[in-house]
């Protein structure tokens, strides 16, 4: 990570919109801003401790919604519904894992256009171990306690569901 700036980035952007547009929704240029450097600040925390495993975040997600489906195993098209990616990332995605023995593929047993992606052994224990060291660093949020993080995923909730992210029956 780079050195810190000595002045907020983001303050300094508001700072010329407002002069620049007065009548521009600067909050909203603010907000959207601090959502997308702090998603890179945090992608890079998550990223360096999964490094010792040969993980990147993506690919941490794709092994545990395979820890955490049933039998293991999903259709790389479930796949890419479930973590909201195309299904050329699913292809990449399921390539990484396999090449580190953490997953392989195996055609579907009633479906022959269907292309299952099943975890490992090794792929269940670096699941378990990736998932201690992220725990350990609380998924990269220092300095936020729990009353912030729980404000964050409300707020966050809101936009994602106005957005139409998801339908509110469970």
């Amino acid at each position: 990570m780079s050195p810190p700036l000595r002045l907020d980035p983001i303050d300094e952007a508001g700072r010329q919109w407002r002069a620049h547009w007065p009548q521009a929704p600067v909050a909203a240029m603010m907000a959207v801003t601090s959502v997308m450097r702090a998603h890179q600040i945090l992608l890079g925390r998550l990223n360096e401790t999964l490094d010792e495993f040969g993980l990147t975040f993506a690919r941490y997600e794709a092994l545990m919604l395979l820890q955490f489906s049933r039998a293991g195993s999903l259709p790389l098209g479930k796949m890419g519904a479930r973590l909201q990616v195309h299904p050329a990332s699913v292809t990449n995605l399921v390539n990484g894992l396999e090449s580190a023995g953490y997953v392989k593929r195996a055609p579907h047993p009633s479906d022959r256009r269907t292309t299952l992606a099943t975890i490992t052994a090794p792929g269940r224990s670096v699941a378990e171990a990736s998932t201690a060291a992220l725990h350990a660093i609380r998924f990269g949020t220092a300095p936020l306690d729990d009353t912030q993080l729980d404000a964050v995923t409300e707020i966050l909730r809101d936009a994602r569901a106005g957005a139409g992210d998801f339908t509110s029956e469970q």
